[in-house]
């Protein structure tokens, strides 16, 4: 196992904060509300979404009960989210583009930018 000294978090960590983050929104809960449920702070709920934090196992065990999703869901598409390449995982491209699309504060640019995506994949 390579040890990660830098300050990005690890790429599985990430996904599954990401799923978690997912199922909390499609449960219409805020970070606040999640946390009073599992007992922690918000600033925590924030730091597992990010993967700053690494969720042990019994938490995640509570997460996921929480949230009415099997432990399973916070893996799902894992392999298209994280690909390994030799013992460095590499976060997914998705993700990173993603974030820096929902970073632009202007909504007609932001949808300028989807529109630019879905021409250039055939989408539109």
């Amino acid at each position: 196992m390579v040890e990660r000294k830098n300050a990005m978090p690890h790429p599985i960590d990430v996904h599954v904060g990401l799923r978690m983050r997912e199922a909390r929104a499609a449960k219409g809960l805020s970070q606040e509300k999640l946390a009073n449920k599992l007992g922690i702070s918000f600033q925590q709920v924030q730091k597992y979404e990010k993967g700053a934090n690494r969720i042990g196992s019994s938490r995640l065990w509570s997460i996921a009960q929480a949230l009415d999703v099997p432990v399973s869901f916070f893996f799902e598409e894992m392999e298209r989210g994280v690909k390994e390449r030799g013992t460095e995982l590499l976060p997914p491209r998705t993700i990173h583009l993603a974030k820096q699309i929902d970073s632009i504060e202007n909504d007609d640019i932001r949808n300028q930018v989807l529109n630019l995506i879905k021409v250039c994949a055939g989408n539109d």
